[in-house]
């Protein structure tokens, strides 16, 4: 049986105590997941705190200068990171750009939820919103000054999250408060290390079995965290955007698009009059049909001329392999009045010079249009950040969304871009 803290300790775990029940009551999800880090007081190396994905560091006299409502931002900022898969998502990015990265990209959704972060030392940056950390970290200049407040004790210097294990130490048996079910049994408050108020070690690097590990867990607590909440009414709209994102199918969005086009190939039987040299019996042929792709982009401002040369590209590869007809619609809150652009298969698909947009958005006009022609598609595929009106009652066809940002679509399958 652990010791219990010491006089001086134990205030302060009563304080995190109270400040995990909180999030528990007014904010579940988030109090779920921090339930899943054991609170442990850390060393001189713990300025404020850290987390390796299996418990939550502390330095008491941080931890002591907080307001209730701050303690819990640095409780669910800790849970974020490991939440949203942090620790094994660096690969061979440089590890300072990417703590900071992942700095803004949590502490931007935790103030959105209207949580209270401490006064000093928090990466916030309004220009990042939405974005996830592989989106931000491009936009850390390399030379950046910007330190996260907390530390995380993910991996090494020079060790990427996505390189094999070297010079670590060999995998240790589960012994119930490492790996990724420590904590669950874990007491209000209970340190998980340390005895009498002693400090913890600073702990080792995890090594990549580790992360995996950790990963998939941490996506499973996830999952059922938000279904919970959303149970319970208390999801939140951006909350439910970063699950799904999250949640969303890792494959990159090509390789996606592709597995649309190609599983709407048709290759049936047709039962096509023969021609007089094959007599007259009336017997099926296989027949393999192109398919017709109607293509939306949204010129609302959101997505860039990159972006969209991409997607035409893309688009342009795939229909030749699937002998697709592509008819090519730009729109913001009305359809571009140069539209449509028709390609057949043998086409070179190229974005029309002088596409107007920049307005607002508004996803009625194309599938308005679509009604309006008689067409009745194999695929429409819509290219944009999904902030805007949709219809209410989704159309008879498949409907592709290729969403850049987080933003959720009521209908359809949806794509992760980035």
């Amino acid at each position: 049986m652990a010791d219990q803290p010491g006089p001086a300790l134990e205030p302060i775990l009563t304080k995190l105590a109270a400040a995990r029940t909180r999030l528990i009551m007014e904010r579940p999800f988030l109090g779920a997941l921090v339930m899943h880090l054991p609170l442990t007081p850390g060393g001189d190396w713990c300025t404020t705190t850290g987390t390796d994905a299996k418990a939550f560091y502390f330095n008491p006299k941080f931890i002591d200068n907080l307001s209730l409502a701050q303690t819990q931002f640095v409780l669910a900022h800790e849970a974020m990171h490991c939440a949203m898969g942090h620790p094994h998502r660096r690969q061979y990015r440089s590890r300072h750009r990417w703590d900071v990265a992942c700095d803004h990209a949590v502490n931007l959704i935790l103030i959105e939820e209207g949580m209270k972060p401490p006064l000093h030392g928090i990466l916030a940056d309004q220009n990042y919103m939405t974005l996830s950390a592989e989106e931000i970290y491009p936009l850390i200049p390399e030379d950046t000054t910007e330190e996260s407040f907390d530390q995380h004790l993910f991996d090494s210097d020079n060790q990427a999250s996505g390189s094999p294990d070297q010079g670590e130490r060999q995998d240790k048996p589960d012994t119930g408060d490492s790996g990724g079910q420590a904590g669950e049994g874990q007491g209000e408050g209970e340190p998980q290390q340390g005895s009498g108020g002693e400090a913890s070690a600073q702990p080792e690097p995890l090594s990549q079995s580790e992360r995996e590990k950790l990963a998939e867990q941490w996506k499973n607590r996830l999952a059922a965290a938000a279904q919970a909440a959303r149970q319970a009414g208390k999801l939140s709209q951006s909350m439910l955007r970063l699950v799904d994102g999250l949640l969303a199918p890792s494959l990159p969005w090509r390789a996606l698009l592709a597995r649309f086009f190609a599983i709407n190939q048709r290759d049936d039987y047709s039962w096509r009059r023969p021609s007089r040299r094959e007599g007259e019996a009336l017997l099926p042929r296989l027949s393999s049909e192109g398919i017709d792709v109607i293509a939306a982009i949204d010129t609302s401002g959101s997505i860039t001329d990159e972006e969209l040369r991409a997607f035409a590209g893309e688009l342009d590869a795939l229909k030749g392999l699937v002998r697709a007809r592509i008819t090519l619609l730009a729109c913001d809150t009305c359809i571009d009045e140069a539209g449509p652009w028709e390609f057949e298969p043998w086409d070179t698909l190229q974005l029309p010079e002088g596409i107007e947009g920049g307005g607002g958005t508004d996803f009625h006009p194309v599938f308005d249009w679509v009604e309006r022609a008689g067409r009745s598609p194999n695929l429409l595929v819509y290219f944009t950040d999904a902030e805007g009106d949709f219809p209410k009652v989704p159309p008879a066809y498949p409907v592709v969304w290729l969403v850049k940002g987080k933003a959720p679509v009521p209908w359809g399958e949806r794509v992760q871009l980035n």
